[in-house]
């Protein structure tokens, strides 16, 4: 198959980035690049939670970050916004937060006699929901809408939201006291599910180095434009999927749904965030077609995160990500037995 990509870069060192209007294939590669190797200055050792984190930018999804305290959540969704040009606001969800917190109120002004509409931390490029299940699920409901339809609606009035738009949710696996555990109606809301994780020695040790003085956030700035990123999303729709890779993707997802081990499969919710993540991970891997790879790849962090294992199953310990594990061993992948899988 003919690739769409070209040699020369379209940026340079020191360049001031500019924004584009017709994006190609090249163009939307080197904008990922420039914001994964900007956030990789700050978070060490992680690059595939770092690219993860740019996948569910370009395809316009919303990210879900569980782990424990300190391993970097709230760094990571402040270095993709710095890095991206966004703009960026924190909602800290605690279980005295109320809905209007979230999406905003009208307020009386007496002078004008006039009810005015102040907009909630909601209204924003991108944002943090910091311990999301910490609020309760009244709480929790204001975000259904925007993260789904990129709207909120007040009193009647609906408000678009800026583009682009994404939220970036954390919460803490270990602690459960006084948490509300997120419905499944919002948890497949979420493109994907990123895990962090503790560094190595050598990354912790490069970690103390960097902060010795300052935080290495405050070093960096945005790389990009919010329509530069527009743009990249864009352009990651038009990236070619064979009705073979298709098939794949719904054998996939349908599976899930027939397994003993899970009580609930991924709705084909779960089949459309496949399908776009795979298309922008073809675009990080310089490609303008889907390979099965790009499939298998992000297929626990897309999925796992949708599916309820069955009590039996928790009693044997068995994860979600195991469970897609064994799905994806045994379901043929198009192109095995023959390499000429794809035809345009």
């Amino acid at each position: 198959m003919r690739s769409l990509f070209r040699n020369e870069p379209i940026f340079k060192k020191g360049q001031t980035v500019t924004e584009k209007t017709d994006y190609s294939y090249n163009q939307a590669t080197q904008t990922a690049n420039l914001i994964t190797d900007n956030i990789n200055n700050v978070i060490v050792g992680k690059q595939t939670s770092v690219e993860l984190a740019t996948i569910a930018l370009m395809s316009g999804g919303h990210i879900l970050v569980e782990d424990v305290p300190g391993v970097g959540k709230t760094v990571l969704a402040r270095s993709l916004a710095i890095s991206s040009g966004c703009t960026f606001k924190r909602i800290q969800f605690t279980p005295d937060l109320l809905p209007t917190d979230v999406s905003g109120v009208s307020i009386y002004n007496q002078k004008s006699g006039d009810f005015e509409f102040r907009e909630g931390p909601i209204v924003s490029q991108i944002v943090l929901a910091d311990e999301i299940n910490r609020a309760t699920p009244k709480t929790q409901s204001a975000m259904l809408e925007a993260m789904e339809e990129n709207q909120v609606t007040m009193e009647g009035i609906t408000r678009e939201l800026p583009k682009p738009f994404m939220v970036i949710a954390t919460q803490n696996p270990i602690e459960y006291e006084g948490t509300f555990p997120l419905p499944e109606a919002q948890l497949d809301r979420f493109l994907l599910k990123v895990n962090l994780g503790y560094p190595n020695e050598l990354d912790e040790i490069a970690i103390l180095n960097n902060q010795s003085l300052t935080h290495p956030i405050d070093s960096i700035s945005s790389v990009v434009t919010p329509k530069m990123i527009t743009d990249m999303q864009e352009t990651v729709k038009s990236v070619y999927v064979d009705d073979l890779i298709k098939k794949y993707i719904v054998n996939l997802v349908s599976q899930t749904r027939n397994v003993l081990e899970l009580s609930l499969g991924s709705s084909p919710r779960g089949s459309i965030s496949l399908y776009r993540a795979s298309q922008a991970l073809a675009i990080v891997r310089e490609r303008d077609y889907v390979l099965p790879d790009d499939v298998k790849h992000l297929a626990p962090s897309i999925l796992a995160h949708r599916l309820i294992p069955s009590p039996s199953a928790r009693m044997n310990g068995m994860e979600p990500e195991q469970v897609i594990q064994d799905i994806m061993k045994s379901t043929p992948i198009p192109g095995e037995k023959s390499q000429s899988w794809f035809r345009r």
